[in-house]
């Protein structure tokens, strides 16, 4: 018998994120959290990027000419903000559900993204190269962790880049991202985060460094209750982010 390919899908997860789809958009409903993170990994994105790519951060286009794939795109929340800065931008998710509203939204919104229900391994596998790889609150949603950072880190080109956005596997973690957000201020759905597939910044890192990436950046993200709002800081014991880069060849 034929032995099924590995793959990184989490059908239940896919299902979860498909059935509420209808409320990408929407900054008051189930993806509010989303929507007032935006902003901070947006600027953490841009600035990062444009100093990569010698660009200034503060123009009209500043990623215009570069490739980019936000992999588990969701509705795309990110793809058309980098749309708009001038990227050429893929948005792929594992959800057809997912990537027909985010269609659907760009159009509506007269935004230029292209989107496709497909897999990393998938896209990797046709020998799709991008300069920038999002992967952006996604990786603790996956079947197979270091399939899918090995396949998004061989879409990364020599000189590129990678962020990685996700939460971190800690008992601190557990307490605010998963108890205090979902059970008691009810901020997300009850299980869309299970404490044992969040992933901790070394489980990141080791996949990433087998396929030739180097980090070059980590941040901690804070949420401020008495603000309303998310800053970077330094503590990263629970949300956090990291930038990756694949060297230039020799």
């Amino acid at each position: 018998m034929k032995q099924a390919a590995p793959t990184t899908i989490d059908q239940a997860e896919v299902d979860r994120f498909s059935a509420m789809a209808a409320e990408w958009w929407d900054p008051q409903g189930k993806f509010r959290p989303l929507h007032k993170f935006n902003p901070v990994r947006l600027t953490y994105i841009r600035n990062h990027v444009a100093a990569h790519f010698d660009r200034d951060p503060k123009s009209d286009k500043p990623l215009s000419g570069l490739r980019i794939l936000d992999i588990g795109c969701g509705g795309g929340l990110l793809c058309e903000p980098m749309a708009r800065m001038g990227a050429d931008v893929l948005g792929a998710d594992a959800s057809r559900t997912n990537v027909e509203v985010a269609a659907i939204h760009a159009e509506q919104s007269g935004v230029s993204v292209t989107y496709e229900a497909v897999t990393s391994e998938e896209l990797a596998a046709r020998g799709e190269r991008f300069d920038v790889v999002l992967n952006m609150e996604v990786v603790e949603h996956v079947a197979d962790v270091d399939l899918f950072l090995g396949s998004c880190a061989e879409m990364v080109k020599p000189g590129g880049l990678m962020f990685v956005a996700t939460i971190n596997r800690t008992l601190k973690a557990r307490a605010l991202a998963i108890i205090g957000a979902e059970y008691i201020l009810r901020w997300l759905p009850r299980g869309t985060h299970q404490y044992e597939k969040l992933v901790r910044p070394e489980e990141i890192e080791a996949p990433l460094a087998a396929s030739g990436m180097n980090v070059i950046d980590r941040t901690g993200v804070f949420y401020n209750p008495l603000q309303d709002q998310w800053s970077m800081s330094r503590d990263m014991d629970v949300n956090y982010m990291m930038l990756m880069e694949r060297p230039q060849k020799a």
